[in-house]
């Protein structure tokens, strides 16, 4: 009896989860209060996207590295053996900690055309490559679309991996989305800033729960401050996520 009680749990809590409408109207109305550009873009369980200013181009900053992540992984001299500790050595803390010199051998090793034919793939309509890799623009709209099918980008034997980098950023970068209390939920996320000067602070990210997901990017521009930044990321995201069921 518990068994068949645990099954009709999780079935209704997926039927929660997928009749579930993100808080657009309220994160819009809250974007309006708040100092520099702000644009986003989310990607519900029943598959309806909506957002504020979707298309608006961003630089990427360090979101950028999660592409760089499934472009590296996707080598042909990766994609279908074990990980080494000099892959390691790169990936790791490129994600967790946000290792920009990581980021530029990882960038140098992949090349720029590899990255250009991720975009491609992914359907980034407004994805342009910058050789300063953080100055490469974007939009909301390319990397929810992007972290919504994160796991189709990546080669089956690493997604595990690329998975876990993800969802264990370092504490001192866990802001915004990161503070958030989703019970149930697992998220998988990767901020960008610039230099903690408030000139730009963005996130993406998805979060599952069983087979239920969700995907989205908040960007930001002109913040004034990191400090500032990091609390229109919360207050963007605690809006698109209320009522969110638990998984």
């Amino acid at each position: 009896m518990g068994l068949v009680l645990g099954q009709h749990s999780a079935t209704g809590a997926s039927e929660r989860a997928a009749t579930w409408v993100p808080g657009v109207a309220a994160a819009r109305s809250y974007a309006k209060h708040r100092r520099g550009r702000i644009a986003f873009d989310i990607i519900a369980p029943s598959g309806r996207e909506r957002g504020l200013h979707p298309t608006a181009s961003f630089p990427m900053a360090s979101v950028f590295k999660v592409m760089l992540l499934a472009t590296y992984l996707r080598r042909p001299s990766v994609a279908h053996r074990r990980l080494h500790r000099s892959d390691r050595r790169l990936l790791v803390p490129m994600i967790r900690r946000s290792d920009n010199n990581a980021a530029t051998r990882v960038r140098d090793i992949v090349g720029p055309g590899a990255i250009r034919r991720l975009a491609r793939l992914a359907g980034m309509h407004r994805f342009h490559y910058n050789p300063v890799w953080g100055l490469s623009l974007t939009s909301p709209r390319d990397q929810a679309h992007f972290m919504d099918r994160f796991d189709r980008y990546v080669p089956a034997r690493h997604r595990a991996f690329a998975r876990h980098q993800l969802a264990h950023i370092i504490p001192s970068q866990r802001w915004g989305i990161g503070r958030l209390r989703l019970p149930g939920w697992h998220l998988y996320f990767k901020g960008g800033w610039g230099s903690g000067s408030g000139a730009v602070d963005h996130q993406v990210a998805f979060l599952e729960s069983g087979h239920e997901r969700i995907a989205l990017a908040i960007f930001t521009e002109s913040d004034g401050s990191h400090h500032y930044g990091k609390h229109t990321l919360q207050g963007i995201a605690g809006r698109l996520l209320h009522g969110l069921p638990a998984g």
